[in-house]
């Protein structure tokens, strides 16, 4: 809800839905003063105060319900502001679920956020901060949750599952080659996600995908989500000599993907009765 409008020039207001100006606060400022108060380098001379939306409060457009399709997204340590708004952005254009972030992802409605995502915040739920036990509160019960890979060998090169340690500042895997301890290596136990090419059939019914951070990767609560619900380390395999992809640039492939994949089943679905013999 709009609560304050700040505005350099009369004509400016011209602009905006007049229901909306009759309940917030206006106030005629100079350029120079929004342009001291902005991170833009050439701002457009307004600047508004308002009070953040409650995702289960929200309505969304009905284009967006007519063309759903049963895929959430989970960002996992997502840090890069201008990767997290790419990512809702396209989660909100391929007609996903939802969106929940975790703790440690970037403030969802940081500025470089809002001004990645062009309106996304207001197409999809975005639920942010959640612990990692809150994860499944917001999933059905069913449900399928896949990791992205970072890795760019394809499938078949994949270790197999290691003992390994974990970094309780990272959160992520690192193997113990110099440790002399069985009871160390016996600590902890890569869980047992098996890989497979994003391209192949895994988009089916609910299923959730996640997207791992730059810096640090997938968390252990990621993976272990992953194996117990059965889901696949989904690969998008690439030329030797790169290492990965830019999450946002994952996530984007993987999202699309999946709405291909559940589009194709619909499809064939519909056929099946034209298709009997009579």
């Amino acid at each position: 809800m709009l609560n304050t409008l700040f505005f350099s020039t009369v004509d400016q207001l011209k602009e905006f839905p007049q229901e909306k100006l009759k309940r917030a606060n206006l106030i005629k400022v100079k350029f120079e003063d929004i342009r001291t108060w902005s991170d833009l380098v050439t701002p457009q001379g307004f600047m508004a105060i308002f009070s953040k939306p409650d995702h289960s409060k929200m309505t969304y457009p009905s284009m967006k319900l007519k063309h759903a399709f049963p895929l959430s997204l989970i960002c996992d340590n997502i840090r890069d502001p201008g990767n997290l708004g790419t990512i809702l952005r396209s989660a909100a254009g391929a007609g996903g679920s939802k969106v929940l972030l975790t703790k440690g992802c970037v403030d969802v409605w940081e500025p470089k956020v809002l001004r990645a995502a062009m309106g996304a915040h207001f197409r999809i739920p975005v639920i942010a901060n959640l612990a990692w036990e809150e994860i499944p509160n917001y999933l059905p019960s069913t449900i399928t949750v896949h990791v992205a890979d970072s890795c760019s060998r394809p499938p078949e090169s994949q270790p197999q599952p290691r003992k390994a340690t974990l970094s309780k500042q990272k959160m992520h895997y690192e193997e113990d080659e110099d440790s002399d301890s069985d009871s160390d290596m016996d600590r902890f136990t890569l869980p047992d996600v098996e890989a497979q090419l994003y391209h192949e059939n895994w988009a089916n019914g609910e299923c959730a995908v996640v997207i791992g951070g730059e810096t640090h990767g997938l968390s252990l609560e990621a993976l272990q989500l992953s194996e117990t619900t059965r889901g696949r380390r989904l690969i998008i395999p690439m030329v030797p000599g790169m290492d990965s992809l830019n999450s946002a640039v994952a996530a984007s492939i993987l999202i699309f993907e999946g709405k291909r994949q559940h589009n194709l089943k619909a499809k064939q679905e519909e056929l099946k009765p034209h298709c009997q013999l009579p």
